[in-house]
């Protein structure tokens, strides 16, 4: 039961530290290089793959640091999807101690706690109608797709080098991982422009720059993930917001229009030049998950997962995160997830109307829709940063139930000016 006294802390939020340090951008960016996957080598910068992983993992203690910095006072906001998130961190710590590779296993484990731990360093921030962790998670993403967009106009084939399809080379990231920061991004500004909230050229070029990445990436699932998650949160707005009726009507009729007459070159694009049977089998992942169906588990193992590892199996990456939650985490692993996004789509539905809503319902059903094919809701990744996001934006503001009282540094004296 909260006390009167923590109902105050919490109204006050943490003591401001500084100007730098006062919110939560810093470690919400260093947050988001420690998800960054490093893969390979740098091409325009020639980091090698040790050293750009250990760049990765450090930053997670140093948004340790900058998260006890803005919240020293270590001031937190109970919620429901940091409490199931912390359950699932402790399940991978007591399955990974278990594990064949019991290092590796462990320290993934470890990180994923201390993850979970800065997550929750952060949640002073939360249901404050300034967005903060929303401006933080969109400023990163622009940053992401700027750089990839940089790498473009510098190495222009190394850009395309993956069968055509847009990578990042200033810092290495595959496509698809590329299509994810740029599909939240487009999605959640369309939603920011849709309430009025977002407008001049500065919401018009990220428009361009995200929903050109997307595209570009040619990563099918990010696009269902963006249609279907635009659809959810227009049909949370269509009643209140003129906007969206205008714009969906304009959508479905130019959508019509392109179908009829470019519906050979949209199949195409689709299918990326793959067979039929590479498209049935979802480009080879279905071979991986049968084989895992097929692999004898104890009953601990069922219930509990084999604990944390690098979501492969035989040495090809399982790409879906049910199967590798299950693998990993177990039937119990599974069952913590299906539950943090039950009480994410339940807490919006309670919601009133608006953008806090309606961008809280895109970012669910886009990781709903993206975690059949890629991994992340079982381990630290951009997914649970995502899921965190819409958790703040679906928290109700702290009542101030006592005198707010603020540590700011005193302005500087100004000497008289002579008459």
């Amino acid at each position: 039961m909260t006390t009167p006294a923590l109902r105050t802390r919490l109204a006050q939020g943490p003591a401001v530290a500084g100007p730098l340090l006062s919110g939560p951008l810093p470690a919400w960016a260093a947050l988001y290089v420690n998800v960054l996957t490093f893969v390979g080598t740098g091409l325009l910068v020639l980091i090698p793959q040790s050293i750009g992983q250990l760049i990765a993992q450090g930053m997670l203690l140093v948004a340790l640091v900058l998260a006890l910095l803005a919240n020293p006072g270590m001031v937190v906001r109970p919620n429901i999807y940091l409490t199931l998130l912390s359950a699932m961190a402790v399940l991978a710590l007591m399955a990974s101690i278990h594990n064949e590779f019991i290092v590796g296993s462990t320290y993934r484990a470890i990180r994923l706690i201390l993850f979970v731990g800065v997550l929750w360093l952060l949640t002073p921030w939360w249901g404050r109608p300034d967005l903060p962790l929303l401006r933080a998670h969109l400023f990163c993403q622009r940053v992401i797709i700027a750089s990839v967009w940089l790498g473009v106009l510098l190495a222009p084939s190394a850009a395309f080098s993956t069968s055509g399809r847009l990578a990042g080379v200033l810092w290495p990231m595959p496509p698809p991982q590329v299509a994810h920061y740029a599909a939240v991004l487009f999605g959640c500004t369309v939603i920011l422009w849709f309430c009025g909230v977002a407008r001049g050229r500065g919401m018009a070029l990220t428009l361009v720059g995200a929903g050109a990445a997307v595209v570009a990436t040619h990563t099918r699932t990010a696009l269902l993930g963006v249609v279907l998650g635009l659809i959810v949160a227009g049909a949370s707005l269509f009643v209140g917001y003129a906007r969206v009726r205008r714009t969906g009507a304009v959508v479905v009729l130019t959508s019509v229009a392109a179908w009829i007459v470019f519906s050979p070159l949209i199949v195409s694009w689709l299918a990326r030049g793959q067979s039929e049977q590479d498209l049935t089998q979802l480009t080879g992942r279905t071979k991986v998950w049968s084989a895992l169906a097929q692999q004898q588990f104890t009953t601990m193992q069922q219930l509990f997962g084999t604990g944390l590892g690098n979501k492969s199996f035989n040495g090809l990456p399982i790409d879906s995160n049910w199967v590798a939650t299950r693998f990993e985490l177990g039937r119990v692993g599974v069952a913590l997830v299906v539950a943090i996004l039950l009480v994410l789509l339940l807490s919006a539905v309670t919601r009133p109307a608006g953008p806090n809503r309606a961008i809280a319902l895109f970012i669910v059903v886009y990781c709903v829709t993206a975690s059949f094919t890629e991994t992340g809701l079982g381990d630290a990744s951009p997914y649970l940063l995502d899921l965190a996001v819409a958790a703040s934006l679906l928290v109700s503001p702290p009542r101030l139930t006592g005198r707010r009282r603020i540590v700011e540094r005193p302005a500087p004296a100004t000497p008289d000016r002579a008459t």
